[in-house]
């Protein structure tokens, strides 16, 4: 079924790309960029024993740096990059985010060829919100990501009151530019019954970018999501679930692993540019191992808008992980500056 699906996909995406538009005379390109930065003060904890990189601590957990370039009405191109600095490693990294091809044939059909936005994590990452404080749920316990090099389509119908993406791809992820002998899919279909409200399910299969020659793979990723979200002026509402085989670059190649979690959250606006937010995670990270690990997470804050562009927040977090054992707590400002 799955390389039934990847075929229709590919077929789908090549009939896109060729297209014949009409050139426009000049297009037009345009310049952007976004920036995460926190500075805060990090008790890590290994068995009771502080650890590193406890202390304050500045960090650009993000900078992207993008160009698109839009040819006519129809095609065009983008590159993003991906800067981030940690205060507790020696060296800065970058990485190519994004870097693909567009056809927008229409509304309900749009095919991207490259590195591009995965289904999954962004589509939540914009309902939630607060991606510049933390991470979504599978992004934040490394069982998804963002991005990966493949073909992407996706599009909405019935004026936007139903949205839907579909990537074949390589499978481990936009920093790992990789062959393996099948393609991996990832999905999702999203629908706005109601004004403010959105419902959504995906779904992810494949060896995660493991499969290669001349080697062989045990297992097999499957991971299903669903999410629904409110968001109204005055306050906004979340909850993501999902539920995975083998989650992990690890599980694939070794020992079955079981796992299922869920992320709420929520956020009210007691006055203009002013919020008070808050969420909770949990997660099962093993669910045959004898022990159970789990790993449970929340933070709490308060945000303000200083200008267009430019967000800040005073947050506290914690998360206590019992596959590694390591306990955190963490204060600070965290920002985002958009441009």
């Amino acid at each position: 079924m799955r390389k039934r699906i990847m075929t229709v996909a590919l077929a789908v995406a090549c009939g896109g790309l060729s297209y014949n538009a009409a050139a426009g005379e000049d297009g037009s390109t345009s310049v952007g960029g976004k920036a995460y930065v926190d500075l805060t003060y990090l008790s890590k904890k290994k068995s009771g024993s502080r650890i590193a990189p406890s202390g304050f601590g500045l960090d650009v957990k993000r900078f992207y740096l993008g160009v698109n370039h839009n040819f006519d009405d129809i095609w065009s191109a983008n590159v993003t990059t991906d800067f981030n600095y940690f205060s507790g490693e020696s060296a800065t990294q970058v990485y190519v985010k994004k870097a693909y091809v567009q056809a927008k044939i229409s509304d309900a059909a749009v095919v991207r060829a490259g590195s591009a936005d995965l289904p999954w994590v962004p589509y939540v990452e914009d309902l939630y919100g607060y991606r510049y404080v933390e991470n979504t749920l599978i992004d934040r316990l490394g069982f998804g990501t963002s991005a990966d090099w493949g073909v992407h389509f996706g599009g909405k119908v019935m004026g936007g009151m139903v949205n839907y993406a579909a990537s074949a791809v390589n499978g481990n992820g936009y920093k790992n530019f990789t062959r393996s002998k099948n393609l991996d899919f990832e999905g999702r279909v999203g629908v706005t019954p109601i004004k403010d409200l959105t419902l959504a399910v995906g779904i992810r299969e494949g060896k995660l970018g493991q499969d290669t020659y001349p080697g062989s793979t045990n297992n097999t990723n499957l991971r299903w999501d669903l999410l629904a979200a409110y968001r109204y002026s005055m306050f906004s509402t979340g909850a993501e679930y999902f539920n995975a085989k083998n989650p992990t670059t690890a599980s694939i190649t070794g020992t079955k692993v079981k796992a299922d979690g869920f992320s709420v959250w929520g956020a009210v606006h007691p006055m203009e540019k002013v919020a008070v937010f808050a969420r909770f995670d949990h997660a099962n990270l093993n669910k045959d191992a004898a022990s159970k690990p789990k790993d449970t997470y929340y933070n709490v804050g308060v945000s303000y808008q200083a200008r267009k562009g430019v967000d800040l927040a005073l947050v506290y977090k914690h998360e206590k992980n019992d596959s590694s054992a390591i306990k955190s707590d963490e204060i600070g400002v965290w920002s985002q500056v958009k441009f």
